[in-house]
């Protein structure tokens, strides 16, 4: 199932927490699992990365994910970090069940995400959020938006008349109306 690699970076995690004075921060998420990971680079004038650090919300697999991305970027520079993809990540962790390879896309979606960051910080473009979040899609979700067919409220995947549970996202559907309401 997890390879030996994957499960030490599970219980072992390297670089964890924050940069006080990062100067490059990406946070990807995954709504349909719950994963969050945040990445902190600190970059020196020779576009280097000389420290990273990872926060994430997540199973074994996206932690385990996060640590091996730190290993990977961490004394890279700039361009060369650009090129770690999420098979890279992946590689280097020895396979990750099939079901989990999201995981892997996290890390190198957060990596691009704090080096972009970096970069727009560095040229002078003023960002909103710091933190390099983007702002979330005002989208409508009703239950029948599309000729009055039900859908999921979360993944918009078609519903059986009376479906209380989305099979694609795995919602319990009453219970998120019943939070929302």
């Amino acid at each position: 199932m997890y390879s030996k690699t994957v499960m030490d970076h599970f219980r072992n995690p390297r670089n964890v927490g924050t940069i006080d004075n990062a100067n490059g921060i990406g946070e990807v998420g995954n709504p349909l699992c719950g994963d969050m990971m945040t990445l902190y680079i600190k970059v020196n004038d020779d576009n280097l990365i000389e420290d990273v650090k990872f926060q994430t919300f997540g199973c074994g697999s996206a932690i385990a994910v996060s640590s091996m991305l730190t290993e990977l970027a961490k004394g890279k520079t700039l361009d060369e970090a650009k090129k770690i993809t999420n098979k890279d990540v992946a590689k280097a962790l020895e396979g990750l069940p099939k079901n989990k390879l999201h995981c892997s896309n996290l890390g190198a979606d957060a990596l691009q995400k704090a080096i972009k960051d970096y970069e727009e910080k560095k040229s002078g473009k003023v960002k909103t959020d710091s933190r390099n979040i983007e702002p979330p899609i005002a989208e409508s979700h009703d239950e029948h938006k599309h000729d009055d067919q039900c859908h999921c409220s979360y993944c918009d995947s078609d519903l059986p008349d009376g479906a209380t549970f989305c099979k694609a996202c795995h919602s319990d559907i009453l219970a998120k109306l019943e939070n929302n309401a």
